[in-house]
């Protein structure tokens, strides 16, 4: 029997960098409570980075923002954070692990490693997000989301802070949605 396509969203896995930042603030305050799937952020930032990230933004969602630790459990409803200076890959649908392997596109996290692990465990239910910024870290990623029949949306780069990122997705990747930053949270949202 043919399942309908993209039935259930199981994680939704959101990838930025430079000028990344001011989009997620937007969406976060946005989002509405009692999201039925997790949502998990990869974002580059320096290797010795504080803690502030997730203090911030927790001001603006009443859903816990928790920074991953390595065996963290999937819970859905919670806003996930890569954690400075360690590549995220997902055990299965239920855990994650944290790994400190070499750099990927002189990042870690590497935005490509997480969509990549992301899509071989959640295929078809995962929706992946690249934002704004400077390298071409996870375009890769959503070649392979897109392989495995997830979902891909791309930030319209006219509306990047720095648009190298979503401009190379654009130009290379097979791309379900092109998003401009205000409506992203409405899009969440629906799914």
């Amino acid at each position: 029997m043919m399942q309908a396509e993209n039935t259930d969203t199981e994680m939704v896995v959101i990838g930025g960098s430079a000028g990344s930042l001011q989009v997620i603030l937007e969406m976060i305050k946005n989002l509405k409570e009692n999201l039925q799937f997790p949502i998990v952020l990869v974002l580059h930032r320096k290797a010795h980075s504080t803690n502030i990230l997730q203090t911030l933004l927790q001001q603006f969602i009443s859903a816990e923002v928790v920074e991953i630790d390595d065996k963290s459990e999937i819970e859905n409803g919670k806003l996930y954070i890569v954690p400075a200076d360690y590549h995220l890959l997902f055990e299965n649908k239920k855990t994650m692990s944290l790994d400190s392997s070499e750099k990927m596109n002189y990042s870690r996290p590497s935005i490509d490693v997480t969509f990549r692990s992301a899509a071989e465990v959640f295929g078809e239910n995962l929706v992946g997000i690249l934002l704004s910024g400077a390298n071409a870290d996870g375009v890769e990623g959503l070649y392979y989301i897109k392989k495995n029949k997830g979902r891909v949306w791309i930030q319209d780069p006219e509306t990047a802070e720095v648009n190298f990122m979503p401009k190379q997705a654009v130009e290379e990747i097979d791309y379900d949605r092109i998003i401009k930053p205000e409506d992203l949270a409405n899009y969440i949202n629906q799914l």
